[in-house]
């Protein structure tokens, strides 16, 4: 049986340990990327054919080592998982050509489907207007399939929760296992560079 003493240690033990409850909505756990055109996994020729006139470019292309685009996303979670909240920068890319902006699920270089639409939360050349983009994230934004053939309306476009498990990722809770596993990334759409990307990046833990 544990002594009167040892209670009480174990009692102070816990106390210095234990959190306000209010503390998962104001702390967070930080992925970050940094895009560039070199993690697109192809070039714009070579658009499958099938899906050009749907996700072709419709301006002039410029090999991935001679763009200049660049840029930095993070996406902080809240240690509660309700919502999350995502900044990015980017530079040397003209924000009326901005097509597409998407939080992706996939393995460095793969393409992969997507898990978050940037562009719901406004038109992308006015919100990325300065270079800069900050918003919050709740399930709500999860992607949602509308109607697909062979699959149930209501489930997000994303990844699996869980490999060989049918349920898909749709919470912000699902979407940090999936940070977790470095299989989340950025890519920017471009008029130029449309179906690959103009830039892409991986989501990993931020470093201190």
């Amino acid at each position: 049986m544990p002594t009167r003493l040892a209670l009480t240690v174990a009692l102070l033990t816990l106390s210095a340990h234990a959190k306000e409850p209010s503390q998962g909505a104001t702390t967070f756990t930080v992925y970050e990327a940094f895009l560039s055109p070199a993690q697109e996994p192809g070039e714009e020729s070579e658009t499958p054919k099938v899906l050009e006139k749907s996700l072709g470019a419709t301006a002039p292309s410029t090999p991935r080592e001679s763009r200049k685009s660049r840029g930095w996303g993070q996406v902080r979670f809240a240690k509660d998982l309700s919502r999350a909240y995502v900044d990015v920068q980017i530079e040397g890319v003209n924000p009326a050509d901005i097509i597409m902006f998407h939080i992706h699920c996939g393995p460095p270089g793969v393409l992969g489907p997507v898990v978050v639409n940037l562009g719901e939360h406004g038109a992308l050349p006015t919100t990325l207007a300065s270079g800069k983009l900050s918003l919050e994230l709740t399930n709500k934004d999860i992607v949602f399939i509308k109607d697909m053939k062979g699959m149930k309306p209501g489930l997000p476009e994303s990844c699996p929760a869980e490999l060989g498990f049918a349920t898909q990722t749709k919470t912000i809770a699902g979407l940090e296992s999936l940070a977790k596993k470095g299989v989340l990334y950025f890519n920017l759409h471009t008029k130029a560079h449309t179906y690959y990307g103009e830039m892409r990046g991986q989501l990993y833990p931020a470093q201190p």
